[in-house]
């Protein structure tokens, strides 16, 4: 649970210069404490000043995931991972939205790449095993024929194929917006 002096010590300072950047830290003491709609306003305020803060829009994300927005949380965490495909909370948060909606081979492929990513994550291996567990069950003879493309063993060569792969994911999923809208 967040420390409401802290709440209250960022909330003070925010009120004294509003074009802070500590809004950031408020919202993400604030989605910790479970107050997701005061980290979502938080967020939405401060990133008007400040659009290109990464680690608000995470935040954003985030909450938005807790209060059943997964459609703002997909388009924050992609916005993301389109200027850095390697944030970690970002490819979990993105994750964690597929992963409500039934996407299970979405969800398991970012999934996949925080692990590859995190190393050693107990929380993340967790899902890694669940999701593939819940796909394998899931399983039509359509999706079974996908090929399962190998990760290389050395460690820089598997980031490279995570990154390239995020950078890729990006591309597709902005076109997908500029063909077929925010929806696609």
């Amino acid at each position: 649970m967040a420390d409401r002096s802290r709440i209250e010590e960022l909330g003070l300072r925010l009120q004294k210069d509003p074009g802070s950047i500590a809004f950031a830290q408020l919202a993400e003491e604030y989605r910790r404490a479970g107050r997701y709609r005061d980290a979502i306003q938080v967020c939405q305020d401060g990133l008007a000043r400040h659009p290109g803060y990464l680690s608000a829009r995470v935040t954003l994300g985030r909450a938005l995931i807790e209060v059943g927005n997964l459609d703002g949380a997909h388009r924050e965490l992609t916005a993301v991972l389109r200027l850095a495909p390697e944030n970690l909370s970002a490819i979990r948060g993105l994750a964690e939205v597929h992963r409500k909606r039934g996407e299970l081979p979405e969800a398991l492929a970012n999934f996949t790449t925080a692990f590859e990513l995190a190393g050693n994550d107990p929380a993340v291996e967790d899902a890694v095993r669940t999701l593939q567990r819940d796909a394998a069950a899931h399983e039509t003879p359509a999706t079974a024929a996908r090929p399962v493309s190998p990760m290389p063993e050395d460690p820089r060569a598997r980031r490279m194929t995570v990154y390239l792969s995020r950078w890729l994911e990006a591309i597709v999923a902005d076109r997908r917006v500029r063909l077929y809208g925010a929806r696609a």
